[in-house]
């Protein structure tokens, strides 16, 4: 029996699947760890996770042939898409650093201080043993 004939000659009616059906049997799934700016590193290039992802590790489910477009997912959060970042001369205003990275004003300088206090030891060594300025004080003009 030719296969022409034996594929006729089949009752069972064919089932036809969606083409994204289809598309994702022959996706790749690889695992990469997001670094501490938010990013992984994939095939050589970096594409955005997010920031609330830092040190996780999420599923990286790409087509071989096209990794323009990547899908993240990672275990209670719905999967989404990832575009490869391009860091250009201008890329955005940069996020706002958290309030205990902030920059605080100075309360007093370290420098200042240890000037201070090297100043008051050079003081009370060079303090003499006899003064001469209180014997004239007191109103006695000889010595």
């Amino acid at each position: 029996m030719s296969p022409n004939t034996a594929y006729r000659s089949d009752k069972k009616a064919l089932k036809f699947l969606a083409p994204e059906i289809i598309a994702s049997a022959f996706l790749h799934c690889e695992e990469r760890k997001v670094d501490k700016t938010g990013c992984i590193s994939f095939e050589g290039r970096k594409y955005e996770a997010g920031l609330s992802f830092i040190g996780c590790t999420v599923n990286v489910i790409y087509d071989p042939a096209d990794i323009t477009e990547i899908t993240i997912e990672y275990e209670g959060h719905t999967p989404w898409k990832a575009r490869q970042l391009v860091i250009g001369e201008r890329t955005g205003k940069r996020p706002k650093l958290p309030e205990h990275l902030q920059p605080q004003p100075a309360d007093s300088s370290r420098l200042l201080t240890a000037a201070e206090k090297k100043n008051q030891q050079r003081k009370v060594q060079q303090t003499p043993a006899v003064s001469y300025r209180t014997v004239r004080k007191e109103g006695a003009d000889h010595v």
